[in-house]
């Protein structure tokens, strides 16, 4: 029983060796992982201040003004700047019933 007992522990140990080889690979694996989300969290660029939401196709007309980090801007929205925004609204392009750009930018009727 000594010699099987013995070649069983090895066995044993080269599994359990394998194994630790294996979690350190995973445990690189995330943190590499990590370091590229938090590189690219640091490298995203800001929101831009204000947004022209645009319509379904590109020959429809914009449908929406938005303040830049607005949660409920559409996928189809461009960066635009402050005297844009302003200039949009002014020439009926709506205003974000929830972001409220034209309280922003002051123009309220």
């Amino acid at each position: 029983m000594g010699p099987a007992r013995l070649a069983l522990l090895r066995f044993l140990e080269r599994v359990q060796v394998r194994d630790l080889a294996r979690t350190r690979q995973w445990i690189a694996d995330e943190e590499r992982l990590q370091a590229e989300r938090r590189r690219g969290a640091e490298e995203k660029p800001p929101p831009p201040d204000w947004l022209l939401e645009q319509g379904l196709n590109k020959s429809s007309p914009p449908v929406y003004v938005h303040i830049g980090d607005c949660w409920n801007a559409g996928g189809r929205s461009k960066g635009i700047d402050r005297e844009q925004a302003r200039r949009a609204i002014a020439e009926g392009i709506r205003a974000c019933p929830q972001c409220r750009p034209d309280s922003a930018l002051r123009m309220l009727d």
